[in-house]
């Protein structure tokens, strides 16, 4: 696939794409918010064809992504996406904005759409995860994200278009947003503070935004059909995710383990059975969990 249209170039995941796409040469589009802040693609913003608008008035931009004529398109934009957002009425407008990007990328002959959902579309649920569990979220977004994919995905099976859904587990690396856990734990412990933390006894499923992005750029170019798994596949208990952060920066710091009760939803298993992901695309996560660490690390500390 040559010609990309992407939305959510601007966002964590989005930006990881946007960067690679560019690196392997390819056309790119994206679509961009007026207010979006584009300091993640910066370097990039000169070499592709940035759109702006919101999918909310797509009419208003639609000639300019006709014009564009993709080949493919990326759906990684999504109103809410941060914690307290998640059960905000915004979440019920993703849906028809979605569907109606997937409408119009059907009059431009794109061949692939690929769109990201989010393992919240499970809800809790005990051990790994394949495709075939239960979906019962249990948050707006969640439900949000689970109406989008069965809406699409059956538009594409009617039509007989490729159509792929990726369900994110939980992301990180570089750059991400300071709200999420890893990025507030790592800033926390460089200034020297002592985090109040849960007894992190919880199993996660972490995945490195560059082989969230090479994940993303595979299922495009398979033309994959369907639902997929996208994390890393293995488990880590929070614990030692939080002790090996902090040990790259000072394994002195304390750390307030079991200060903070669990939520009555806490989830404690959240892990990705990426088997199908894999058979369909080839592809497979290649950063190791303490590299990715590491990063995280290092660019808090020269941008922080």
């Amino acid at each position: 696939m040559k010609r990309v249209l992407i939305t959510g170039a601007s966002g964590f995941v989005g930006s990881a794409v946007t960067r690679e796409l560019v690196r392997q040469g390819r056309d790119v589009a994206a679509l961009l918010r007026p207010s979006s802040d584009t300091r993640r693609i910066e370097v990039q913003l000169s070499k592709i064809k940035v759109i702006r608008g919101d999918l909310r008035g797509l009419d208003a931009i639609a000639p300019q992504i006709r014009d564009f004529r993709p080949e493919a398109v990326l759906h990684l934009g999504w109103e809410g996406v941060k914690g307290s957002e998640r059960n905000a009425p915004i979440q019920a407008d993703n849906v028809p904005a979605s569907v109606a990007l997937y409408r119009l990328s059907e009059e431009c002959g794109t061949q692939t759409f690929v769109g990201v959902g989010s393992q919240a579309e499970y809800g809790p649920a005990p051990g790994k995860l394949d495709e075939s569990a239960p979906t019962q979220p249990t948050t707006v977004y969640g439900a949000a994200k689970l109406s989008t994919c069965l809406l699409l995905e059956r538009t594409a099976a009617a039509a007989g278009r490729s159509f792929s859904w990726l369900r994110l587990f939980s992301s990180y690396g570089p750059g991400d947003d300071p709200s999420w856990l890893l990025q507030y734990l790592a800033r926390s412990l460089l200034a020297r503070q002592r985090p109040s933390l849960t007894a992190a006894q919880q199993m996660w499923d972490y995945i490195h935004v560059d082989d969230v992005a090479s994940a993303v750029i595979a299922a495009m170019d398979s033309k994959t059909l369907g639902v997929f798994n996208l994390g890393s596949g293995k488990a880590h208990k929070l614990e030692h995710i939080i002790t090996t952060l902090r040990d790259l920066i000072d394994p002195t710091l304390p750390l307030g383990f079991g200060e903070v009760p669990y939520r009555p939803d806490q989830v404690m298993h959240l892990e990705a059975d990426i088997s199908k992901l894999n058979a369909a695309t080839g592809w497979a996560p290649k950063v190791p969990l303490d590299v990715g660490l590491q990063q995280v690390v290092s660019w808090l500390r020269e941008h922080a």
